[in-house]
This record gives C-alpha cells, structure tokens and sequence, in this order.
C-alpha cells in the first residue's frame, strides 16, 4: 500500500473526508500512477498545481441577486495556514473543530496536515468538484 493510499485511509477514518472523497481521491491516485508509470520515458510530470480555484457563477435567468464569485487562493497559502495551525492550543481546536460541525463541515484540525493538502491538491490537480443547480454552477479545482 503506498504512503499516499495510507493517507487517504488515515484521513476517512479520522472523518476528516467521507467514502466518496475517498473514492475519488484513490481514483486520482490510480489515474496519476498510471499515467506516470506508462508515460514516464516519454512525458514530462505535470507541475504541481499552484493554485485552488473556486468559482461561483448564477445561472442566467435564475433569479440570483448575488455576484459571481471567482476566488484563486495559493496553495503555499494553505500550507502556510497548515502550518499555523499546528500552533494553536488543543482546547482552541476543539472549540474551532465544535463550531465547524456546527456549520457541518467535520473536519478535525488535529488530524489534518500539510499532507492532507498534497493528496487533496492532487486529486483536484487530476479532476475538478462541479456543482449544478437551477441557480448557479459551482467549480473547484486546482491548477
């Protein structure tokens, strides 16, 4: 098992991802080791993206009053946050981890690390999470 297939499965049972952004996650991991395995005399590897791209935009005639939004955030940036992160007291990440999952996003800050952010960066560097609705298209990817 690689190091990276371990991770995503560290990251599942921690409840940090669910089973389909696991599922994903490997599939990425699959494409790119096939890819690399079969191309590696003959292409070069792809950079490691440089960027999370998160992209909002109403659909037309759909009612939204809202703008588009289109947010380019650098993943040394993410990294950085990683790393601050790290620094804050045990009883403040629980207390940021209680409000997260009020809002419902369960992630643990005490198990996610700047590796978590490669492998994630990875699967969105190979693939993209669309959302379509009858009011907007949601888009998040890395590049």
């Amino acid at each position: 098992m690689t190091e990276q297939r371990k991770k995503i499965l560290e990251m599942l049972s921690a409840g940090t991802i669910n089973a389909d952004e696991a599922e994903r996650l490997i599939t990425a991991l699959e494409k790119n080791s096939t890819s690399h395995e079969t191309d590696s005399e003959n292409v070069k590897s792809k950079p490691k993206p440089k960027f999370l791209h998160v992209k909002v935009e109403k659909e037309p005639g759909s009612g939204c009053k809202h703008d588009n939004v289109d947010i380019k955030i650098p993943i040394m940036l993410l990294k950085a946050g990683m790393k601050l992160g790290s620094m804050l007291p045990e009883s403040s990440k629980g207390e940021i981890n209680a409000h997260l999952h009020d809002k419902g996003i369960h992630i643990d800050l005490n198990s996610v690390d700047s590796k978590d952010i490669d492998i994630i960066m990875l699967a969105l560097s190979e693939s993209s999470i669309d959302i379509d609705t009858d009011r907007e298209k949601v888009r998040i990817y890395c590049a």
